[in-house]
Parts: structure tokens; sequence; C-alpha cells
């Protein structure tokens, strides 16, 4: 035979459903803070280089696409250069930076006027054609190598020119 239930056992067994049905909800803040704490997913796209015009110095470009958690680009290197710095453009001059965080969903681009890499004390001058190796440095994820060819001098990746 089945007792009934007194009604604090019924108010407590109705508080925990909706506590257990409070937390299969979905709240934007704690996704977004779930989204930041995770794994950054982080893909390399559009990679490449002008061909120097000079003997000692190099810029380079690509994008970071990022389907997971923040990371942070923390530095780059080549067998091209052991100087390969990071740069912003900031009101049309060109300041190096430390690092650069990449948002959780989101990109970081180092195209033409914007972000970039200086390669600086080249051990060759790369032509067109060739492919430079580099190691990208990430906080979180560790290391991602890229392969980046090296395109005409004036090389739009718009037009692809």
């Amino acid at each position: 035979m089945r007792r009934p239930m007194g009604a604090a056992a019924l108010t407590a067994a109705a508080l925990a459903l909706a506590l257990a049905l409070a937390g299969c909800g979905s709240d934007d803040s704690a996704s977004s803070a779930s989204s930041a704490s995770s794994k950054p997913e982080l893909t390399v796209t559009g990679a490449y280089m002008p061909a120097p015009v000079a003997d000692t110095m190099a810029a380079g470009f690509f994008t970071v696409t990022n389907s997971g958690g923040t990371d942070t680009l923390t530095s780059v290197t080549s067998d091209l250069s052991d100087d390969v710095t990071l740069h912003s453009t900031k009101g049309g001059a060109m300041e190096e930076e430390k690092s650069f965080a990449i948002p959780a969903d989101g990109t970081l681009a180092f195209a033409s006027g914007g972000n970039h890499l200086m390669f600086e004390k080249l051990t060759h001058r790369p032509r067109e054609g060739e492919k430079v190796s580099l190691t990208l440095h990430f906080a979180r994820t560790g290391t991602v190598k890229v392969s980046m060819p090296v395109k005409s001098a004036t090389y739009n990746p718009k037009t692809g020119h």
C-alpha cells in the first residue's frame, strides 16, 4: 500500500525537478563562458608572402579561424629568419605586438595594411613559387605548422593575382 507524500516531501521533489530542468535550458552567458573556456579549434588559411623586393626583409599574411575557445598567438618561428615579429598597423603606423588574441568562434586576420608578420635578417631572399615554413605558437593550442607560398610582389588575395 502506497502512502501519500507529505507536503514537505512533495515540495522538495518539485524543487529538485525544477532545478534539474533549469540545468537543461540554454543560457547565452553560460554557453559563451563555456565556449571561451573550451578548447580552441584553429584553422590557418590564405597564407602567403609577397616576393620580397629586398634581401633582408619580408612580410607574411594569413587568417586564423577559431571554432572553439579563446587562444592567443604568442610568436612565430621560421627557417627563413631568426627574427620574425608580429605587427599591427594603427593610424598608418606599424607597431610591434607581443601577441594577438583570437576570440572564441572568431578570426584573426593578417592582411596587407593591417596585422602582419615581419621577417628580418633573411637567410635567403625567397622567390615567387617557393614555400616558406612557419611554426605558429599559441598559448593554449601549442604549435601549428604552416607552409606559406611566396607570391608575386603585387599579389592581391582578393583577385588571386
